[in-house]
């Protein structure tokens, strides 16, 4: 709060590069909306981009990371159907806990392992971007709608909002397989 709107880009980034502020992102929107209404908005936008920055700049880390200690990884057995299996729907292991603030999933965990296993760039951007969307943007609505209530209400609705953000990934599964289809349909013709 001290440092205004600008902090809140920097802990989001922050918090996604690697030091762990578990729900400390959701409490200041929340906080933000509540106190200053005309500017929760903008405060989760800033919120989305520093956290997308975040996780970019942590995917990338893994990325380089093991381009630099691992010449070839081979692909035999268990290790190669993980590694086909993470590229087409290991993305939403980054979706759910990206989305919600109440599942002890560890995200950098799975961002880490996207970027080991080079999952697409775009699609990871894609989908940080999206489940922050959410996240934050739902936030800052519940601190507007709700004033003080808000932590109450997300407390009182944790299972609820577990069961969307699976819905969620739900659908960016039936999304996923849809453009693998596509795909694979566009290479036979």
């Amino acid at each position: 709060m001290a440092y205004g709107l600008l902090g809140v880009f920097f802990l989001g980034l922050i918090d996604s590069i690697g030091v762990p502020l578990p729900a400390t992102m959701d409490a200041l929107i929340i906080v933000i909306a509540v106190k200053s209404p005309e500017r929760a908005y903008l405060a989760a936008a800033l919120g989305v981009l520093g956290s997308v920055a975040g996780n970019v700049a942590l995917f990338e880390m893994a990325r380089f990371g093991v381009r630099r200690f691992v010449r070839e990884v081979t692909e035999p057995g268990k290790t190669g159907k993980f590694r086909r299996w993470f590229h087409r729907y290991g993305l939403l292991t980054v979706f759910l806990p990206a989305a919600t603030p109440v599942l002890p999933l560890p995200l950098k965990f799975f961002v880490i392992s996207a970027g080991v296993l080079h999952s697409p760039r775009a699609r990871f951007v894609v989908v940080v971007f999206l489940a922050r969307l959410l996240r934050y943007f739902g936030d800052a609505y519940l601190g507007v709608k709700l004033g003080e209530g808000a932590t109450d209400f997300l407390r009182r609705n944790a299972w609820t909002l577990v069961g969307l953000a699976i819905a969620g990934a739900g659908v960016l599964y039936v999304l996923l397989r849809w453009s693998d289809r596509r795909r694979n349909s566009a290479l036979t013709i």
